[in-house]
This record gives structure tokens, sequence and C-alpha cells, in this order.
């Protein structure tokens, strides 16, 4: 299991927030935690920790009044650890090269490609054409609706079509280098993780080596006993980010400490 760091952007700013709560109308959301440093400052602590693969994550919409300053903290950070950050949030055909260029080493994509509840495969193979399925993540995050789990896009507003199965996982394995999943029910909550979907994380990675450690899960750990559940459920395949239960966003669990778990062997 890697630990793999987070700069969330909203309104300009480096925050921790409630998944659930996120809104276009107003750039409302209940925030846990806003940083007094910028994106570059978390990217270069990052850095410092030889730690890669963490993604930047674009939270306001395009329309959005405050998407440009929120974009110029993504290429704040992107500069200073080139290579060593994802990037997400808005990206598509039309802009993920433009990213790559700045110094992403993947485009972390959803809404571009999932679109009115349904995967539209020629918008997906038009962008792995255009960046190479080694520069593609895919954000497949969910939330629970009866008893499966179902992709949510545009900021996790709206609910697709397109369940979170291991056949689906499957099939989308051809087009990208590495999967993201946001539990977005606990997204921000540090009150347990969402066990059924590290599950099923778990059961996919195991028998997909290529897969190992290229898939990240997020959402809802709150304490070491959550992170070690996780790397249970996950066989030490699956990756982990953490947000605002870390001490960097205000929380109670040490870096330092979460970075020794990651690294234990099974």
């Amino acid at each position: 299991m890697q630990f793999r760091p987070c700069i969330d952007i909203h309104n300009g700013r480096v925050k921790q927030i409630v998944g659930s709560s996120l809104t276009d109308a107003g750039d409302q959301a209940r925030e846990n935690f806003v940083a007094t440093q910028d994106a570059a400052y978390f990217a270069k602590l990052y850095q410092s920790r030889g730690l890669l693969g963490g993604h930047v994550i674009l939270l306001n919409h395009k329309d959005s009044a405050y998407y440009e300053a929120t974009r110029q903290q993504a290429l704040l950070a992107l500069s200073a650890y080139p290579s060593g950050l994802q990037v997400g949030g808005g990206i598509g055909v039309e802009n993920a090269a433009s990213f790559l260029k700045a110094g992403a080493s993947h485009v972390v994509v959803t809404s571009y490609v999932f679109r009115e509840g349904r995967i539209e495969f020629d918008r997906l193979n038009g962008l792995k054409q255009a960046v190479g399925k080694e520069h593609l993540v895919l954000d497949v995050s969910c939330r629970r609706f009866g008893d499966s789990y179902f992709v949510c896009t545009d900021r996790w507003q709206n609910k697709t079509d397109f369940a979170l199965t291991e056949e689906n996982l499957t099939m989308l394995s051809d087009y990208c280098d590495e999967f993201l999943i946001h539990a977005v029910d606990v997204e921000g909550k540090s009150r347990g993780i969402e066990e059924s979907v590290a599950a099923i994380l778990g059961s996919w990675a195991a028998g997909r080596p290529q897969f190992h450690e290229k898939i990240t899960y997020a959402g809802g750990v709150g304490s070491f006993e959550d992170l070690k559940k996780l790397k249970q459920l996950g066989g030490g395949h699956v990756n982990v980010t953490i947000g605002s239960s870390l001490d960097l966003f205000g929380g109670d669990m040490a870096f330092d400490e979460v970075l020794a778990i990651c690294k234990e062997e099974q």
C-alpha cells in the first residue's frame, strides 16, 4: 500500500471539504480545513518525502468565477513538483495535454467521459489517443444507491448508470493506467471507510498484478484502525488518500505514522 497525498483546491484555496456538500451553485462546500499555505507548499512537502502519484483536484466548475484562481493554484503545484502529481477536475481532450505539459504525470478524468448519466466510449477513446493510456487515471468515485455503488460526476453531484463492479473495472482497465475512487458518502467525514467499496477494489486488484498499487481509495479514513482495515481489505494492493484526518490538514493522524503504516509489510 502506498500513501497518495492530495491537494484539493476550491475557490482558489487549498482545502479539505465534506465531499457530499459540494455544489456549483454559489461555489459552496462545507469546509473542514482551509490552508494558509498555497498549493506549491504542499507539493514541495510531498516531493521532499518522495511521495509519487498524489492528486491535485480542481473543485470549481469551469464557469465559476473562482475557476481561474483555482487553476493557477494547481499550476503552482505542478511546477513545484514536476512529474510527481496527477491533476483532475474539468479535464477533457481540449486541455489534458496542457496540464501534462505543465508538469502533471497523469490527468484524472470523470465527467468528460461520463455524460448525461452514461459512459461515452467515443470520448474515452479520444482521450486515450490524445494523451496515451499511460497518462490517464479514471476517477470512478461513487455513491451508494440501494445495494450498489454508482459513479457520480460533476463534482459528485450527478448519478450515472455505471456501477462500481469488478466487471466494469476490468472493462475500463483497457483505457487507463490507474484508478482513483472516492467513496463520496463518507468523503471528508472521518468516520470510517466504506468497507464494501474497499472490498470490491481489493478483490479486483488481487488477480491483476499490473494494477497492484495503481488503485487509490479515498474517503472516511479517520483513525489508524481505519487505515489498517483498508490495508487488509485491499490486500495491500490498494493505495490510500487521507485528507481531513491528517495532521497536515488539522486532523489527528500524524503524517509520519501514516507513511510508516503504509510501508509496513503485509
